[in-house]
């Protein structure tokens, strides 16, 4: 079975099945406590009936320590097996699997919340978080993740991205040009929404003389009082010049780097690979937790 103590001597492990290394590990554990303490906290408030024992007493579960269990919930989402494979390895069953998953989850979340990782989602959270940067130069950028094909027809249609020819859901990401930490997130939204109509939904208004970075997908987003860069689309019946091919060239070294931070987030593999698990919401709180742990390995790269 998969354990803390199997991993915390093997530093390539680690990484492998978690996705952080022991530094960065070690810096989310006590805030993973605290998380968990207040979840306990509340489930107790919330009993009908009066606790008949201490917390803790009575037999062991499957994850009796804090560490177990925060390697289960990381390693469901760097792997992000099927349920059964996952209750197999960490010595249960399916049915709780799922329990475990869906309660560690919004555990992890509040944890990297606690460690200010999370990316703002709402407008005034986004705008005050861009203003706070030290070079305020920033890349806007859409990425999707595939999802199972809708039974709902109204559901089929509105999640179908023309763009990947498949059922998508889809986020608008900004972030830093510098520390290429994901600073902003949009909600999620069905796929066949387009990045630019999301944009401009969000209708954010970015920093005063700042810089932001955008691919051809956001043709015609003009945010007053900033500089923007976007690459020259081929025109039709001609090709680009010189100085245009140039001029895209330059502008994709520095957009590159909005690409590392989405291939950043979506190491964690549930944002990765189709999305089967069909709580409402529940796709939302994971690209939001999976962008908080590309920001806490950031703050603790693998090479450190």
């Amino acid at each position: 079975m998969i354990r803390y103590e199997l991993l915390k001597n093997k530093p390539a492990l680690m990484v492998c099945l978690t996705g952080l290394n022991g530094a960065a590990f070690m810096k989310l554990l006590p805030a993973f406590r605290a998380a968990y303490e207040a979840d306990l906290e509340r489930r107790d408030q919330q009993r009908t009936k009066r606790r008949e024992r201490r917390r803790g007493g009575g037999q062991k579960g499957a994850l009796p320590a804090l560490e177990d269990k925060l390697v289960f919930i990381l390693f469901y989402f760097r792997i992000y097996p099927v349920q059964m494979a996952q209750g197999f390895l960490f010595g249960m069953g399916q049915p709780q699997a799922n329990e475990w998953i869906h309660r560690l989850t919004p555990i992890l979340n509040q944890a990297l919340g606690y460690q200010m990782q999370l990316p703002a989602r709402e407008r005034k959270g986004i705008e005050q978080i861009l203003s706070e940067g030290r070079d305020l130069e920033f890349i806007l950028d859409g990425t999707e993740h595939p999802i199972r094909r809708p039974a709902n027809p109204q559901r089929q249609k509105d999640n179908y991205s023309g763009k990947k020819k498949r059922h998508t859901r889809q986020n608008n990401v900004i972030s830093d040009k510098r520390t290429r930490k994901i600073k902003g997130l949009s909600q999620t939204v069905e796929g066949k929404r387009h990045d630019k109509q999301l944009a401009d939904e969000q209708d954010l208004k970015f920093p005063p003389g700042s810089k932001l970075w955008k691919d051809t997908g956001f043709q015609g987003y003009e945010p007053p009082d900033v500089k923007t860069f976007q690459p020259t689309q081929k025109p039709k019946g001609r090709d680009l010049t010189p100085e245009e091919q140039a001029t895209n060239t330059a502008i994709s070294q520095h957009r590159i780097g909005v690409e590392h931070s989405i291939g950043g987030v979506k190491t964690f593999r549930i944002v990765h690979e189709v999305f089967r698990n069909l709580r409402a919401g529940f796709d939302d709180l994971v690209m939001e937790t999976a962008c908080g742990l590309h920001n806490l390995r950031c703050d603790h790269p693998l090479t450190a």
